[in-house]
């Protein structure tokens, strides 16, 4: 199981995230910030759990890249 957590808020919309891992991320054309697919609100934080093992690396990467660090990916 792949958890993946985005603190959507503080989003500063980079695109790092939709370009590295475009099947979880994409930029809303609102208000320019990132959105994670799927994925459930609480309280700013959008959570993806998926079983999808392949996710983790694309994912990772965007975590890595993103400039604000508000992406968060854990294995379970």
């Amino acid at each position: 199981m792949v958890v993946v957590t985005l603190h959507r808020e503080k989003c500063i919309g980079c695109n790092y995230c939709a370009e590295l891992a475009p099947a979880q991320f994409v930029m809303s054309k609102k208000d320019g910030k990132s959105v994670l697919l799927g994925s459930e609100n609480k309280k700013g934080f959008h959570t993806l759990r998926s079983p999808d093992d392949e996710i983790h690396e694309p994912s990772e990467q965007a975590a890595k890249a993103c400039p604000v660090n508000i992406i968060n990916v854990k294995i379970k």
